[in-house]
């Protein structure tokens, strides 16, 4: 293993141990009381509901383009790492479109079961993109399997530690990630960084941000805007990233 794999590797047990050893945290129901709950056409909670399409355009808009052609010169792990991010986009965006329909724990639970799709698909692809196609597979999978288990132990235990260590570590890792030199062309990684920071500002004030638009937008409909915006990071690289794709495909 090399020194970046061992590092990733260490980084990863501390979280799981963090996750196993931290105290539990129940899930707070004020989380389920939105600021703007206006109906439109029928539909409840409206510009949080439909926001949500946001996640499935971006995610459908990149399979279809990755389907059409390799528009990033990547190597293969790192496209399939992508594409199931894109995957992930998708399923955050129907299920969390379900959850905010009649916000409550369950729904909550199946908008969590897509966003650790979504999470499982970045983390393999960066660490693909900064340390190995190994190291790569590997912690997309267990990033997978830990996500879908630490949702399933909420859902038994009422126990949301392990889902927060997940979440919050996760974006730890990938800050971390961001400074490493690449080994090949990839995604923007500052660019899904500063797009989800905004995200969770968005959420956090998400009242405050209804009020100052004088009701126009709520700061959890921009969340979701925004968080579909971080998909962007994945699209079509800079020139000089592109020219140097071509050469690290013909090698």
């Amino acid at each position: 293993m090399t020194q970046k794999e061992i590092t990733l590797a260490v980084s990863v047990l501390i979280l799981v141990v963090v996750a196993l050893l931290a105290p539990a945290l129940p899930q707070d129901q004020a989380y389920h009381a939105f600021a703007d709950a206006r109906a439109w056409w029928g539909i409840p909670n409206a510009a949080d509901t439909l926001s949500n399409l946001a996640f499935v355009v971006v995610g459908l808009y990149g399979l279809l383009l990755r389907a059409g052609h390799p528009f990033y010169t990547q190597s293969a792990p790192l496209r399939a790492w992508s594409q199931v991010f894109f995957l992930g986009l998708i399923a955050t965006g129907l299920g969390s479109g379900w959850y905010h329909w009649l916000p409550q724990d369950s729904g909550l639970a199946v908008d969590r079961y897509g966003m650790v799709l979504a999470f499982a698909g970045v983390l393999g692809a960066i660490a693909t993109h900064k340390v190995s196609t190994r190291a790569g597979h590997a912690l997309g999978w267990v990033s997978l399997l830990l996500g879908i288990s630490s949702v399933f132990w909420w859902q038994w235990q009422g126990n949301l530690t392990p889902y927060a260590v997940l979440q919050f570590g996760g974006i730890a890792l990938v800050l971390w990630l961001a400074w490493v030199p690449a080994t090949q062309p990839g995604p923007r990684w500052g660019w899904l960084l500063c797009a989800y920071i905004i995200a969770k500002v968005c959420e956090t004030f998400d009242q405050t941000l209804f009020d100052l638009t004088q009701h126009l937008i709520s700061g959890h409909t921009l969340k979701h805007l925004w968080a579909a915006a971080a998909g962007l990071a994945f699209f079509k690289p800079a020139p000089s990233q592109a020219r140097a794709g071509a050469q690290y495909d013909q090698q």
